[in-house]
């Protein structure tokens, strides 16, 4: 299955890349490896889905705030690639999710991008291992910040 057609069927649109907020590369290739650095709940560099899970945000709002970050991580390797069909699987996702104290529902948030993932590629390349973890805070007061390690062909 076509990736691009698949992100349409879904009802999204693959963002541009976002624009760097540092002194990084947004996608480094390592072998058939890509490292693709931290993606924000945001559009255009500028925040979406703001605040902590727990007090300002729904676990609903986090899960599409994660959804965000999945389509701006594609679209960095759209830009760096060229082709989204290259993707061979997902290796892993690394999610912080800002929270409220006593908030402990942050793999339930992450499923937001675990799911899309699936959705997108199938279970067999689509799914890999994942942390999600709590954090006080993020830049620009993002809700959810993903980094992903995807395999190439």
């Amino acid at each position: 299955m076509d990736v691009y057609k698949r992100i349409e069927e879904l009802g999204y649109t693959l963002p541009p890349a976002a624009p760097k907020g540092g002194i990084y590369k947004p996608v480094k290739q390592v072998g058939n490896l890509l490292f693709i650095s931290g993606q924000g709940s945001s559009r255009n560099g500028q925040p979406v889905v703001s605040g902590k899970l727990g007090s300002e945000r729904t676990i609903e709002e986090g899960q599409e705030a994660a959804r965000l970050c999945t389509l701006n991580a594609l679209g960095a390797v759209h830009e760096y690639l060229g082709d989204l069909n290259r993707i061979r699987s997902v290796v892993k996702i690394l999610a912080f999710v800002a929270s409220a104290p006593g908030f402990n529902f942050q793999p339930k948030v992450v499923d937001g991008a675990s799911k899309l993932l699936m959705d997108i590629f199938g279970e067999d390349r689509g799914v890999g291992a994942r942390s999600a973890i709590s954090t006080n805070e993020l830049p620009k007061n993002l809700s959810v910040e993903i980094e992903y390690i995807f395999e190439i062909e």
